[in-house]
């Protein structure tokens, strides 16, 4: 299958996928001070006075709503990036593709170690929370990386898709930001899903993906078990989601040169 032996030929060259994300980076903040690290405070600003209005609005204990409001918009950003980000990828790297034969699944792969820099950094800000709150360190806590190898592998194929689609189709792009938008206000990100049970609208929830990918790993960071039923959805998400990502893009994989 052309998109199996494309994986292959991009993970062999993990050195180079790798090096490239790091040059990515370094450019984005050539002579900056702080580089990346200007995310990492913004963010924290952005998460101190979201708490402090949502937190008041929803009349909710500080010491529960902060960590989980700080956990879900660090992941969420480093979703939202991966998604936005993975549907231009092959776009953005036009002139690369049409000049280096190298495998598409580098600029995928490129693209998600990108994000996975950035996460780390914005990660710093969890153990701050969690001494500010004194929260102590679990075994749960463990479970953050298991849970994390999910959410990227499910991110991966989800770029598959959408960079081969909107590779083809150029309005698109706009499309995906814009259903992004809708999925963060409906996704407990800003909210708690204990909002919403016993109530006709934890439909919401049930049937969102989204909650289940952040529930795998926003619950290992603060401490607590994530869902079995959490493990299930995105276990079968994981399964379903190759078995159709990888051949889609292997069949179209030779004609993404002649589209961009």
């Amino acid at each position: 299958m052309l998109g199996v032996q494309d994986v292959i030929g991009a993970l062999r060259r993990w050195p180079l996928v790798q090096l490239l994300g790091y040059q990515d980076i370094r450019q984005r903040y050539q002579r900056s001070f702080l580089g990346p690290f200007w995310l990492t405070i913004s963010m924290g600003i952005m998460i101190a006075c979201i708490g402090i209005v949502f937190g008041s609005l929803f009349k909710s204990d500080m010491s529960e709503f902060l960590p989980f409001l700080a956990a879900g918009l660090i992941l969420w950003t480093y979703i939202l990036s991966s998604v936005t980000e993975g549907s231009i990828t092959f776009v953005s790297e036009t002139r690369t593709i049409q000049q280096i034969p190298l495998p598409l699944t580098v600029y995928v792969l490129k693209m998600v170690w990108r994000n996975m820099i950035i996460l780390g950094h914005n990660l710093l800000i969890i153990p701050v929370v969690m001494i500010i709150f004194g929260l102590p360190l679990t075994a749960a806590h463990l479970l953050f990386i298991p849970g994390f190898i999910l959410l990227t592998l499910n991110l991966i194929w989800v770029t598959f898709l959408m960079s081969v689609i909107c590779t083809r189709f150029r309005d698109l792009p706009q499309i995906v930001a814009s259903l992004m938008q809708v999925t963060f206000y409906i996704s407990p990100i800003l909210w708690s899903p204990a909002l919403l049970q016993e109530s006709s609208r934890a439909v919401i929830v049930d049937l969102n993906p989204m909650y289940y990918l952040l529930d795998i790993t926003r619950a290992p960071i603060l401490g607590q078990q994530p869902q079995m039923i959490s493990w299930t959805v995105c276990i079968a998400m994981l399964v379903f989601g190759y078995l159709i990502a990888l051949p889609f893009f292997g069949r179209f994989q030779k004609r993404i040169p002649y589209w961009l």
